[in-house]
């Protein structure tokens, strides 16, 4: 029996083209983070706010509050910032 898909998973097989530079049966092995680095860095707006509906808001502030050293400097600073306060706003 083949396991049910979740909408996360579902989510990155969607947006397969923001994971190019992996092999296709390790995209849903995606971290949570680097999920979320990928869609707010290079994603639609409506990817990106699917994609914190999907983890929540609350833990995508995690995510970017826990962001240190070169994982912080991955994001493009203008993206950390919007995201950062409008995650603050919201969770």
């Amino acid at each position: 029996m083949k396991a049910v898909k979740t909408e996360i998973e579902n989510f990155i097989m969607d947006n397969s083209w923001l994971f190019w530079y992996l092999p296709e049966d390790k995209k849903s092995k995606v971290s949570k983070e680097l999920l979320l680095e990928s869609v707010l860095n290079y994603g639609t707006m409506d990817e990106c706010l699917k994609i914190i509906k999907l983890l929540g808001y609350k833990e995508s502030l995690e995510i970017l509050e826990n962001a240190k050293g070169r994982k912080k400097g991955n994001y493009y600073p203008e993206i950390y910032n919007f995201f950062y306060l409008y995650l603050k706003k919201h969770a």
